[in-house]
């Protein structure tokens, strides 16, 4: 593990990081007692995400669905192994994403409940939101930017969302948002960098331990801001500490990839990409940085061509409709079949949300 910041975002002089061994005799001492420290508090909050996690299992169990664990025999047969998909573009809204925002929009404190909540997001987050601030009753307003799509405004306004315009830019929409949450006593909620978000996210890992008979060896997850493979890496690593978990990105924007390997969240630029559900930046000081540092075993990127490739793959096989952050995953899966022969893997489908002029796209792009 990498010990180059904390999760407040601070860091290690430059000698203190990846160059102990030129360090004087003196500085040994101060050296090991920071990073004792660090050490500590990377356990401490993973323990609390896991008990996080624990307490959102019976929380969200009467609100989300538990989705399929789908047996794939034609992607089996591909790797020679064994390969099940855990259906989540099956879920409510039609994403992962309606478990966090429940999660977390039902663990709020009293005060938080009564003065209501704000996000800001034009995609599958949104959407949860709204459904989720819905059915409990909760005060909601979401944020988007003045060029948001039309179908995705539609979307959340069929759950009675107050929607608002702000800004021509995602960045300049989120930090109205959350200066708006701040001057009303109200509370933001990220779509990642919570962690009562990621322990919703995590029940996913809990279902699916349910589900299987037998550990799993590798399970794929598609990592954009890393809520979702923050909840199910923590979950699964604590009951089966030998699985393998693998985050996919598209090449086009890796920005999480990136940082883990610099040890530090940076400030990249990101392609256009058919996962628009993984793409965009990391905030700094994100709670999901040092978890990936822990959960995550390996990372896999992926090209566009891989992405649509494996989208139509899947969707001629399932006859389901993903969306692309889905497709990461499975191109993941199906770039490294010939590393997995005779295992056990999972993938999560984490949204089945595609407009019809990117599904046409994609089905048309036959190479």
């Amino acid at each position: 593990m990498s010990y180059g910041a904390t999760l407040s975002g601070a860091k290690f002089p430059h000698s203190l990081r990846g160059s102990a061994h030129r360090l004087p005799s003196a500085a040994w001492p101060i050296f090991f007692t920071e990073r004792a420290k660090l050490v500590n508090s990377e356990k401490t909050i993973s323990m609390t995400l896991l008990s996080e996690i624990q307490a959102a299992a019976p929380r969200v169990q009467p609100f989300v669905r538990e989705t399929y664990l789908d047996f794939s025999k034609k992607f089996s047969q591909l790797i020679g192994g064994e390969v099940s998909f855990k259906l989540e573009n099956l879920q409510y809204t039609g994403s992962f994403k309606y478990r966090g925002a429940t999660n977390r929009i039902r663990s709020a404190t009293h005060a938080e409940f009564d003065a209501g909540f704000v996000t800001a997001s034009t995609g599958n987050h949104g959407a949860a939101f709204a459904k989720a601030a819905q059915i409990a009753g909760a005060a909601g307003i979401i944020f988007v930017p003045n060029h948001a799509a039309e179908a995705k405004l539609n979307n959340m306004a069929q759950y009675d969302a107050d929607i608002r315009k702000h800004g021509n830019d995602g960045v300049i929409t989120e930090t109205h948002a959350r200066r708006y949450a701040a001057d009303n006593g109200m509370t933001f909620i990220s779509p990642y960098n919570d962690i009562g978000v990621a322990a919703g996210q995590g029940t996913i890992g809990v279902e699916l331990a349910r589900q299987m008979d037998a550990p799993a060896d590798v399970v794929f997850v598609a990592l954009g801001g890393g809520g979702l493979i923050s909840g199910i890496g923590c979950y699964l690593k604590s009951i089966w500490p030998s699985v393998k978990i693998v985050g996919c990105s598209p090449h086009n924007s890796k920005v999480m990839v990136d940082s883990v390997a610099a040890g530090e969240i940076l400030e990249l630029t990101s392609l256009p990409t058919l996962s628009d559900g993984t793409a965009g930046g990391v905030e700094q000081g994100s709670v999901t940085f040092e978890f990936i540092r822990e959960f995550v075993d390996e990372f896999e990127t992926v090209t566009e061509e891989e992405i649509g490739d494996a989208m139509r793959v899947y969707m001629a096989n399932s006859h389901q409709m993903i969306e692309g952050a889905a497709g990461v995953a499975v191109a993941s899966l199906i770039k490294r079949k010939e590393q997995l022969a005779g295992m056990r893997v999972v993938v999560v489908i984490c949204g089945g949300n595609i407009g019809l002029d990117t599904l046409g796209s994609v089905l048309q792009n036959v190479h």
